[in-house]
């Protein structure tokens, strides 16, 4: 399977990790050439230095053979850009962004976006353990 994964966050940096590990092809997208650190030395996949939004970069990574696209940027806005885009112009199957912003998430979500909101994910966790006896 061949995925881009916009930003080298923590999250991206041990996603791609995992991915590469399961054999799938991975290039790494990320403005901050020190955001690649989060990768294990020997990581195999590809680094590419850019803006996910910026339509050169997203062909570089090989979008236009990606199966999957992950947004993991700490930005919701560039996450929500970059997934749209790759949906709309470049039909990439499964996209997925991550999303901060609760309210956010809900409304890309009644557009048809995959989103995963972490704030909400912990919220529940937190509820749940407070329920707990």
């Amino acid at each position: 399977m061949k995925v881009v994964i916009l930003g080298c966050s923590l999250v991206g940096a041990m996603v791609a990790s995992w991915l590469v590990s399961e054999e799938n092809q991975v290039s790494v997208i990320d403005s901050k050439e020190n955001s690649f650190k989060r990768l294990p030395k020997d990581f195999k996949g590809e680094k590419i230095l850019g803006k996910g939004i910026d339509i050169p970069i997203l062909i570089q990574a090989g979008i236009e053979k990606a199966d999957t696209f992950l947004g993991l940027t700490n930005s919701d806005n560039i996450n929500i850009m970059a997934a749209q885009l790759v949906k709309q112009r470049f039909k990439v199957p499964k996209v997925a962004s991550r999303v901060y912003d609760p309210q956010r998430a809900k409304a890309f979500k009644e557009l048809g976006l995959n989103i995963i909101c972490p704030t909400a994910i912990i919220a529940e966790e937190f509820k749940e353990f407070l329920k707990s006896k």
